[in-house]
This record gives structure tokens, sequence and C-alpha cells, in this order.
């Protein structure tokens, strides 16, 4: 595959120099009026964003090419404005306004990825969507569950990939792109090639992208007083097929960090008649095993001589693998309704964790989670008078497998484990009927939002072996029923100002991950977390105001304030809240822009957020501690006032974006705050065990990055990341980001 992809990248940059462009260009790219952009995140449909209460940020083709980055994750990171969780160099885990992973809704083209086994802990499903591949991502702040139902607590990250497209005229229009990209800091090498081939009814698109990553390098320039921070030393090699502590002959080398990934996508578009349009989407991303590099540092003490050495002589996730078929209906100006759009799709996930302790040969441990997804959602909008009106239904079905072996790598021989969830038929099936609501007011300066959902989700997950952990239930079952809603007024007093506010709920139900998970805590190797079936649905209630200020048409000034109440939140620590009790937000985000002169653009974003709970004498409900006799005791604890996990520190960006004729240019910087180890939830997951002895300190990285138009059609990229070799981590990460990092590429279109 490797070898074909890199053949059609030279043939679309062979050609690219002397094809006619016949793509629609953009009018004015270095000055768009973000306001003004259409989303549809919102509600299902197309939506200028300035007639949205809730605040949404949009990353446009454009920026995502000149964002140069190495996966979606790298993309948000790239941002200021979204914090990301690493745990290996195949990880990327967002985090909105304090939530992560199943807490915030992945969406990909308008089809949720979120699923039963989605965990609160750090994920790295965004990684397996091609960045190259699309064509916006919409991030939509704060409860969205009106229009898109469970998960949906912090926010929304929609990614959008591109469309085939039609041609206007009796001619074929025939368009793509391709580049090929070096990085130095994990001697990254990637391809991409994307085409579209469209006739007046019928239009094809095909893209492929290969990336190989190398062992990913630290920077040299420590902190102060943290000269050893991060360097791995020690690696687990084998001499004669025994397994050997190693010294690292370049302790920045973060060993077996490296992957491999692919993913391909195509789609095609029937367009019956102006009216009524076919589409279908097909999706498949794979990757080699990805090592998972924080567990590969965990030590563990044998006692006597040997004393204290590596714990894990192997821990990897294996191939990770999403494959999405999905048919689109769209209908305008037919019946009662100005606008149909319907979806069914299908999702197969597959996922697994592997470990070998060092030196055990004789269990190497293999869990293996397969997912089935059905879906399918069917929206409506009206429009009468200053009205607008979208109402829906839509569905999901989840099944889920779960398999986990024990081999015996000297003499071949299998046995059985405990499963990661219920080794039985596991099912979570979500129904929802929703309606959104929009009101333009006839002074155009108001424009009101309101939405209601009514959501229903049964879940029932059965254990068949009950040997291993002898559970008191073996069936797990729960049936939830949930209500939310959003109101929100934008208010624009003049043609420079524009306020916001908006109230909103959000939900999430426990899923099986939740509910039925079996598992050691990576936090104390002795206690073991167990099936709690009494967990109840999480709920949100947000509060969000937002200013956009136009100083001259020039400058502008954005600040946006938010107030959220947590409430039920599922705590996967050595407790479980009351009802009663709940978790309060409070964060501020401001953002500054200036184009200082002509071609000069000076953009600054800076993310404030604070999260804490309270309990009062909370029992423990689903963790055991195990004693010496080999038996589990249910543990008691009385908690109160602890900061809520997850919470990223300070994060900003700070650039100068030059734009001439041919050439453009960043400058920029990235940074983080301080997160002190009394921020540290010491039971969630901050992963403290890999910061420094205070917390994980504060960090600044100068970047530059430029373009380079060579022909029309043909470009360059270069860029250093990194600049002065900084040495930091990300907050909860328990991998080093990339030292100075030289990247260049060749992009392609036509």
């Amino acid at each position: 595959m490797k070898n074909i992809i890199l053949s059609l990248v030279f043939y679309f940059v062979a050609i690219c120099s002397n094809a006619q462009n016949n793509r629609q260009q953009n009018i004015d790219t270095t000055k768009e009026i973000s306001l003004e952009e259409i989303v549809i995140t919102s509600s299902n449909f197309a939506e200028k964003k300035k007639n949205i209460a809730q605040r949404i940020e949009v990353i446009s083709a454009k920026n995502i090419a000149a964002s140069n980055s190495q996966n979606t994750g790298d993309l948000l990171i790239n941002t200021g404005k979204i914090f990301v969780q690493k745990s290996q160099q195949g990880g990327s885990s967002p985090v909105i306004r304090g939530f992560e992973a199943s807490r915030v809704l992945l969406v990909i083209d308008g089809v949720r990825m979120n699923n039963a086994i989605y965990r609160s802990g750090h994920l790295q499903n965004v990684i397996t969507s091609d960045q190259n591949s699309l064509s916006r991502v919409e991030v939509m702040y704060g409860p969205s569950s009106t229009i898109y139902g469970s998960d949906a607590l912090g926010g929304i990250i929609h990614l959008v990939t591109k469309s085939p497209q039609l041609s206007v005229n009796k001619k074929m229009l025939v368009t793509g792109s391709a580049f090929a990209r070096y990085s130095s800091a994990n001697n990254e090498k990637t391809i991409h090639a994307d085409a579209s081939i469209g006739g007046k009814k019928i239009a094809w698109l095909q893209a492929y992208n290969y990336s190989d990553f190398g062992d990913m390098k630290m920077g040299s320039n420590y902190p102060d007083e943290y000269p050893n921070f991060g360097r791995r030393s020690l690696y687990v090699g084998q001499v004669n097929g025994i397994d050997s502590v190693m010294k690292n002959a370049d302790d920045r080398v973060q060993k077996f960090s490296g992957y491999k990934q692919w993913d391909i996508t195509q789609k095609i578009l029937f367009k019956q008649n102006d009216k009524v349009k076919h589409s279908l989407n097909f999706q498949f991303s794979n990757s080699t095993n990805v090592p998972r590099y924080d567990r590969l540092q965990d030590v563990k003490n044998f006692g006597g001589s040997i004393g204290t050495t590596l714990r894990y002589a192997e821990w990897f996730y294996g191939p990770q693998k999403r494959l999405m078929g999905a048919y689109e209906f769209n209908a305008s100006k037919t019946g009662f309704f100005d606008e149909i759009k319907a979806n069914v799709n299908y999702q197969a996930i597959e996922e697994s964790r592997q470990t070998r302790e060092y030196r055990r040969n004789d269990r190497f441990d293999s869990q293996v989670e397969k997912v089935n997804v059905i879906g399918t959602t069917v929206g409506c909008r009206k429009i009468f008078g200053n009205n607008e009106l979208v109402v829906g239904v839509d569905m999901q079905l989840n099944d889920v497998k779960s398999r986990a072996t024990r081999t015996n790598l000297t003499t071949g021989a299998i046995t059985k484990i405990a499963t990661r969830y219920p080794d039985g038929k596991n099912t979570m099936n979500n129904f929802g009927i929703y309606a959104q609501h929009t009101y333009k007011f006839t002074n155009k300066k108001m424009v009101l939002n309101d939405g209601l959902r009514l959501q229903a989700i049964r879940l029932k997950s059965n254990v068949l072996d009950n040997s291993f952990f002898r559970l008191p239930d073996t069936v797990v079952q729960q049936n939830n029923i949930a209500i939310t809603g959003n109101i929100g007024i934008v208010f624009t007093p003049n043609k420079n100002t524009i306020i916001k506010t908006s109230i909103s709920s959000g939900f999430r139900a426990p899923n099986i991950d939740d509910l039925a998970k079996v598992f050691e805590s990576s936090t104390a190797a002795k206690q073991v977390v167990l099936p709690n079936a009494n967990l109840k649905p999480e709920y949100t209630y947000n509060i969000d105001v937002s200013l956009n200020q136009f100083i001259t048409d020039k400058i502008s000034f954005e600040l946006t304030g938010f107030y959220a109440l947590f409430r039920n939140a599922i705590i996967k620590a050595s407790y479980k809240l009351n009802g009663q009790d709940s978790i309060i937000y409070n964060g501020v985000k401001s953002q500054v822009n200036a184009e200082i002169i002509s071609g000069l653009t000076f953009n600054s974003t800076l993310t404030y957020t604070k999260g804490f709970f309270k309990t009062d004498n909370t029992k423990l409900n689903s963790v055991y501690e195990k004693q010496t006799n080999g038996t589990y005791v249910l543990v008691n604890k009385s908690v109160s006032n602890k900061p809520l996990d997850h919470i990223p520190p300070v994060i900003g960006k700070t650039s100068l974006h030059f734009q001439h004729k041919k050439f453009s240019t960043e400058f920029y910087l990235l940074y983080n705050g301080w997160k002190h180890l009394d921020q540290y939830n010491a039971d969630g997951e901050d992963n403290a065990q890999y910061a420094t002895a205070d917390g994980m300190p504060s960090w600044m990285t100068m970047n530059l990055k430029a373009n380079f138009t060579l022909l029309k059609n043909l470009s360059m990229q270069a860029g250093i990341e990194n600049i002065l070799d900084k040495n930091y981590r990300y907050f909860a990460s328990g991998f080093s980001a990339p030292g100075r990092n030289v990247m260049i590429a060749l992009r392609a279109k036509f």
C-alpha cells in the first residue's frame, strides 16, 4: 500500500503544474469574517455562526493545511484553544472545559463516534480520523445534548471530511491534492493523496493517507529544577531471548513510542435531481501495534538483591481499527419540510491491550474488544416567517464482545483470563427525539435559540464465566430516560458588537465501561474496580456569556465566560458521589485579534478553567481492596473539597501571521501554565506519577512555519517546532512532547 500511495503522490505532483484549476477559488482567504461562517453542528443543518448562542470554533481547510499537524490531536493542540492529553505518541485525548474522553462527543460527518466502551479516562479515538482528509473541524463548547444526545457534556468535536464535487457544466470536473512530509523529531514520513472526479449527476472521491512515526525525541532544554525530567534512561530488551534491563544510548529518545497508521476514505455522490441527493461514505483506519509508552516506564519492586526494575517488558495497544459505512439522503423543498436529511450508518471498532511483565514469558495477556454499532438519524427543517424549526429522531445500537487470553510463550499453551468487560452479551441502545428552534427578530438585532430533547437509553450486560471474581450479580441492566434543553439569545446592538448568552443542559448515561468494567486501578495496583449497577446518568447545567467586539475593521476582541454545575458525576476512584453532591466549574476565555499592517495579523487566545467537587461521608460502592488471603474487602472513605480531575492548566497561543502574494509565514508561541500537585486528583486520571515532585511545570515553545507557492497548484511548506528545544510534557501525560522538530512538506492540488 505504501508504494501505491507514494506513486500516486508523485503522479499528482507531476501533473499539477500544468493542470487546469477548475475549482472555485475563495475570494479572500486572508480576511475571513469568522462570524459569517456556515456551521452545521448546532442543528444538523447549515446555519450562520453569528446566529448561534453557544460558542463554536471552526478550523477551516486552509488552517488544517497550514497547521501541517501529524495527527488530528496535534491539529487541535495547535489551535491553542483545546488541551489534549497524551499517554503515548499514538494517543490524543481532547479536553473541553475540563471534560474529557466519554464526556466529550466526537462526531464525524454527522455520525456519533462515541460508543458503549468509551471510557472516562484518556482516549485515543480521535486520531482514527485522517486530518488530511478533513474539510473542516467544528468545536462546540458547553453541553450540546439537544441535537446529539448523551456524552456532549463538555462539548462536541465535529470532524467533517472532504466531499466529492459535481461538475456545473458538461465537462468532467477533476480536482485533488497530494503531499509528502518529513519531520525530524520522530523521523515521521507521511504521504497523502486525494482526488475527486465529478460529472453533472455522479461524483466520486478517494483519499489515502499513510504515516510512519519513529520513536519521539524530547527536547534537550530541561527546566533547571528538573534536569532529568522524562528521560528514558532504561528500557527492557532481550539478550539471548531473556528480558534484560538495558541502558538507552540516548535517553532523550522515547524508546518504543513509534507506530504506523493508514487511513482510507471513499465517497460517492449521486444527484437524482435539483431537490434530491444520495451519498455513500466509507472510511477505514488501521494501525500497527501502538506502545503504551507511559506504562513502559512503570517500575516494580521485586525485593531482595534485584531491587526496583521496570514492571513491563511489553505493554501495547493492538492495531486500532475503525470501519464506517454510511448512506445519507438529502432533499430540499419537497412536501411540508424545506429540508430533510436522513442517515443510516454502521461502524465496526476493534481495540485490544497486550501486556507481559518483566521475565514472565508464561504470562502474555491479551484483552480484545469488538464493538458493532448501527445508527440512524432523521432531521427535518421548516422555515416559516422568522422561525426555523428543526425536528428529528435518532437511534444507536451498540453490541460489545470482550475476550481475554493468557499465552505461555514458552509452551504455546493458551488459557482464559478475566475479560475487561463481561464476556456475555453486552448491548447499549439509545433512542432520542428532539426539536431545535430559531427565531430571528424583525429588528435584525436579536436571534433566539431554544431546543428540547427526550432520550431513552437501555443497557444490558451479562457475565458468563464468574469464576475469576465471583461477583454477587452477573447481570447488569439499566433503563434511563433524560430530558435536556437549551435556550439562548444573540444580541447585535450595532454592527461592531455581538453579545451572546445561553443556558443549556447536558447528560451522559452510564455505558458498559462505567457499569460493567473489571480492571486493575492504575493509581493503586492492589485495588480492583468491579461492576456497579447503581450508577445514574450525569448531568450538567451551563450558563455562557460572550462578547465579540470589533474595535476597528482590523482589530477585534472576544471574551467568553461560563459557569457549569455538574451533578451525579461518575468518578472512577475509591468512592461514589452521593446524588445530592455537585461539582462546580467556572472559567474565563479571552481572545484578541488584530491586523497590524496589510498582510500582518496578530492573534492571541487564553483559556482558564477551574473545577472541584464536594462530598461528605462518601462510601465506596464498587472498589474492593485485595487482602493477603486473596479475598476482596469493600473500602469506605470520606472526602471533601477535592480538585476535579481532567482540569487542564492555563493554556494559550499567541501568533504573528504574515502573508504577501505567494509567501506566508507564522511565528507563534504555545504555552501552558503550572499544574501544581495540590491541584491534582490523586484518585482520578491526572497521572501524578508521571509528573515532577511538584506537579507539571509550565512551558512555552517558539515555533515558525512558512508556505511558498512554487507554481499555481504546487506549494512547499517548511517549519521548525519547539525552536529552543524545550523539554516539557502536557499535564496528565506520561509521554514527553517533541523536541526541536524540523518539518518539510510538498503539497499539490489540481
